[in-house]
């Protein structure tokens, strides 16, 4: 399939997936029309590539629906351009390059080493990288790079680890699911003097967060 049926594949799936349940964000929008999502699944796979699921990409990981990288994307549209966002367990790297097309300095944990190697070859070919990606257990978040604007992540705690909430700026964001394998939740924090606060945003299902 070429590039001009991929890109009307692309606009479909902005136009019918996101606009029509109600992404507004320019930011997100713009990216997920820019970002080639077919170049972030397996070759096997690429009939799904614009697909309303999420799929999978091996190692026992996927891709997420569009819709969920685009309401995940939207929670930190708050945040202005170059602030700087943890993402925990980057997988394929596709939620990677839509925070650094919405001009987030974009630092991205991946325990997996080999889905780390394969993302940050193809973000590089794509002018996409971010400003750093390490092979580490998203448990201990990143404290080299602390704090942060924002912690985002794509694997599922049943509870927020004691790591994250450290290494968050004052008034910053943490958006990850939340719970066990049934009834899991996206929920959003808010720092503000020294508290988080938490708010329920959706129903989800991700792969669990891997300890150590």
């Amino acid at each position: 399939m070429g590039d001009a049926a991929m890109r009307s594949l692309r606009e479909a799936m902005v136009d019918r997936q996101l606009v029509a349940r109600g992404i507004s964000d320019e930011r997100v929008l713009a990216a997920m029309r820019a970002i080639p999502r077919h170049h972030f699944v397996p070759a096997s796979r690429l009939s799904l590539a614009y697909s309303d699921r999420p799929v999978p990409i091996g190692s026992g990981q996927t891709i997420s629906q569009p819709y969920i990288v685009a309401i995940m994307s939207s929670l930190l549209s708050e945040l202005e351009e170059g602030s700087k966002v943890l993402e925990i367990g980057s997988g394929s790297g596709y939620q990677t390059a839509i925070l650094v097309h919405m001009g987030l300095e974009v630092h991205a944990v991946e325990i997996l080493s080999e889905l780390a190697e394969a993302s940050m070859a193809r973000l590089e070919e794509l002018q996409l990288a971010p400003a750093s990606m390490r092979v580490a257990n998203g448990q201990e978040g990143l404290p080299e790079h602390a704090p942060y604007d924002a912690i985002i992540a794509a694997a599922c705690a049943k509870k927020m680890p004691v790591t994250w909430s450290q290494q968050i700026a004052s008034r910053g964001i943490i958006v990850a699911p939340m719970g066990r394998w049934r009834g899991q939740r996206l929920v959003k924090w808010d720092e503000k003097d020294g508290a988080m606060h938490r708010s329920d945003i959706c129903n989800v299902r991700f792969v669990p967060l891997v300890r150590g």
